[in-house]
């Protein structure tokens, strides 16, 4: 089998689970040494490097948490460490809060703010210097940096940074061929948000293509931005959402 990624190197950070386990087997599997960064759950990724490895892969698991600066520049350290460098560089940790502009507090605000765009902003820093030239920014973001939902104003308000970082990174950036591009997923089944679940019933209705979509589906999409076939995409946002942003 052809493996586009042979020889490269990948860092997935909040890669223990969800799109971003799926993210780093998917890399994994088109050929990349992997590292991943977690925020606790340990059993988790060890699952995900397990996985990998017994897949015929290489993988390693680095705890960081990116609300913390400090955390997560060594997570970095760490990781481009043990993978001798960086190609690939996918940004998958965030958190997301609920509430209402009347229920919201400094705490909720800062709390997204810190993971979603600081804790990004802090790690692709730290990651620069063994970036190699022609390597790969991937940021996640989600359909909701475009549409309004209730209660996401401050989830959404961090989504739509990330899209505009990556905007900026990826002309800042081009001198040294390094493409920056997001990945933004709709509804998608995850445990934190089931397909079966009382959220999902109410939202199928909203997705032309009548179902959510899978945590794998996402990391095909950032695999073709990581490869060779996206070597002239740079600065764009792939919605992976059943077309429920169109």
């Amino acid at each position: 089998m052809h493996m586009s990624l042979a020889r490269k190197t990948a860092l997935v950070t909040g890669g223990s689970r969800g799109i971003g386990a799926a993210i780093a087997r998917r890399l994994a599997a088109e050929g990349a040494t992997v590292a991943i960064t977690y925020a606790g759950n340990t059993a988790a990724a060890d699952a995900t490097v397990a996985a990998i490895g017994d897949a015929g892969g290489t993988a390693f698991a680095f705890q960081a948490d990116a609300a913390d600066p400090a955390s997560q520049r060594a997570g970095v350290e760490q990781a481009a460490a043990a993978l001798g460098g960086i190609d690939i560089l996918v940004h998958n940790a965030g958190v997301a809060e609920f509430s209402t502009v009347a229920e919201d507090t400094d705490d909720t605000f800062d709390r997204q703010f810190g993971v979603n765009v600081k804790g990004l902003h802090v790690g692709t820093r730290a990651a620069l210097p063994h970036l190699r030239d022609g390597g790969r920014i991937i940021l996640i973001g989600s359909i909701s940096g475009e549409l309004a939902f209730p209660a996401t104003a401050v989830y959404s308000a961090t989504k739509a940074a990330v899209a505009a970082l990556a905007r900026g990174w990826a002309k800042d950036l081009a001198p040294r061929r390094i493409l920056v591009n997001t990945v933004q997923p709709g509804p998608i089944d995850t445990d934190m948000n089931p397909a079966d679940g009382a959220f999902a019933q109410q939202m199928i209705g909203a997705i032309p293509l009548g179902r959510y979509g899978t945590a794998d589906e996402v990391a095909g999409a950032v695999a073709f931005l990581a490869g060779p076939d996206a070597s002239y995409v740079t600065g764009a946002t792939l919605n992976v959402d059943g077309g429920a942003a169109a």
